[in-house]
C-alpha cells in the first residue's frame, strides 16, 4: 500500500534513496527544431551518479529550509516517489512556481504515484498563491507523455535559468 506524507529536512539524506530507482532507458525525446516540435531517436539511459545524488539531497534540503514544498511516496516504509516545489513566485507576473522535481521509482512507474505527486504539488502551490506550475520537463517521449497527461503545455514564457542549466528539457507550465 502506498502512502504519501511531507518530507522534513531531517530526514532528507542520501540512506532515504537508498532504494530508489532513478534508471530510465530512453530512445526517443522531443526536440525544437526551427520552431518545431518533432520527436528525434536520441538513446541513452538516464540514471543518478553518487554526486547526482548528494547534490538532489542538498537541493531538497534546501527547498525546505526556504519554505517549499518536498511531499513523497512511500511503499512499505521504502521511498518509491517524490516532488518538489520551490517557495517563491516567479515570472513576470509573479504567477509561476517552480516545480524543481519529480520522480517515481523504476519499479513503481504506471501505478498512479506521479499522478498523486504531481496533483498535491498543484493544491500546495495553489494556495501559496501560484497559479501556473513551471516544470523544466525531461524530454524522453514516456517523461512528455506524462505532463500531456496531466494538461501541461508549453510555458508561455520561459524560465532563462532553467534553460541554461537543461537545454534539452522541455519547457512547460501547467495552470492551477
Amino acid at each position: 500500500m502506498i502512502h504519501y506524507r511531507n518530507l522534513t529536512e531531517n530526514e532528507l539524506c542520501r540512506e532515504l534513496f537508498q532504494n530508489f530507482i532513478r534508471h530510465q532507458n530512453v530512445t526517443e525525446c522531443w526536440r525544437k527544431v526551427d520552431g518545431t516540435w518533432g520527436v528525434k531517436s536520441d538513446p541513452f539511459v538516464d540514471d543518478w551518479t553518487e554526486a547526482d545524488y548528494q547534490t538532489l539531497v542538498a537541493c531538497l534540503k534546501n527547498t525546505v529550509a526556504t519554505g517549499g514544498f518536498v511531499y513523497a511516496a512511500f511503499c512499505d516504509d521504502v521511498l518509491k516517489g517524490f516532488v518538489s516545489v520551490e517557495s517563491g513566485l516567479l515570472g513576470r507576473g509573479q504567477n509561476y512556481m517552480d516545480l524543481s522535481s519529480i520522480h517515481v521509482s523504476e519499479d513503481m512507474r504506471g501505478q498512479g504515484i506521479g499522478r498523486a505527486l504531481f496533483r498535491a504539488a498543484g493544491e500546495w502551490a495553489g494556495k501559496k498563491g501560484a497559479q501556473k506550475l513551471y516544470i523544466s520537463a525531461h524530454s524522453a517521449v514516456e517523461s512528455q507523455a506524462f505532463y500531456r497527461a496531466m494538461g501541461c503545455v508549453e510555458a508561455l514564457e520561459y524560465q532563462q535559468e532553467h534553460v541554461e542549466r537543461e537545454p534539452f528539457d522541455c519547457q512547460l507550465e501547467y495552470r492551477l
